[in-house]
């Protein structure tokens, strides 16, 4: 199915010269002379191979139709993971680097989406946000909460995050799995 670039995200699947390639990130970009283009880094799906490919705003890609599962994570065994179909309850292995980068936040039971083209799986998708704790971050300094500084954090899962000056080590955080953000404080 074609769309414009403008509305590539990660987690697509794109058909772009004969090959399936899985979006890992998109980036939209407005030079200070011409036109906005779409930064995209994807992989091949046969090969692995990590491409970086531009694309005007409007230009049409092709968005490769998959069949999506919603799932559940089971477990991780070295660089796999296995999943469970929420509906057929069968069970899948899939490699660990579909999920990227947010992929040190899976937990047991969490809901996770898998692509797969002609039973292979091609892509994953994390929740939008995950709750997280602090496990070390740098002390509160007297004064600094009137300005909107952020400070580094460690949360679980060995990942760094900028958060605001009153998150303290055992609070529990809401962050971003797209880009690895703090969101806000959990409840």
């Amino acid at each position: 199915m074609k769309m414009n670039a403008i509305q590539i995200r990660a987690g697509h699947v794109l058909d772009h010269n004969g090959k399936h390639y899985t979006v890992l990130s998109s980036t939209i970009l407005q030079p200070g002379k011409g036109g906005a283009f779409v930064q995209v880094e994807m992989r091949d799906v046969a090969s692995g191979t990590k491409v970086n490919q531009r694309w005007r705003t409007q230009e049409s890609v092709e968005r490769v139709r998959v069949d999506d599962h919603t799932c559940t994570f089971l477990y991780q065994e070295g660089d796999d993971v296995t999943v469970m179909d929420q509906e057929t309850y069968e069970q899948y292995v899939v490699p660990r680097a579909l999920f990227g980068e947010a992929g040190v936040f899976l937990t047991d039971n969490m809901e996770v989406s898998v692509d797969f083209i002609a039973g292979n799986a091609v892509s994953a998708r994390m929740p939008p946000t995950v709750v997280v704790a602090v496990v070390e971050a740098d002390p509160v300094v007297k004064g600094q909460t009137a300005t909107s500084s952020y400070k580094a954090a460690q949360v679980t899962g060995n990942i760094k995050v900028m958060v605001p000056p009153h998150i303290g080590v055992g609070d529990t955080i809401v962050v971003s799995t797209e880009d690895m953000t703090y969101v806000e404080k959990a409840k």
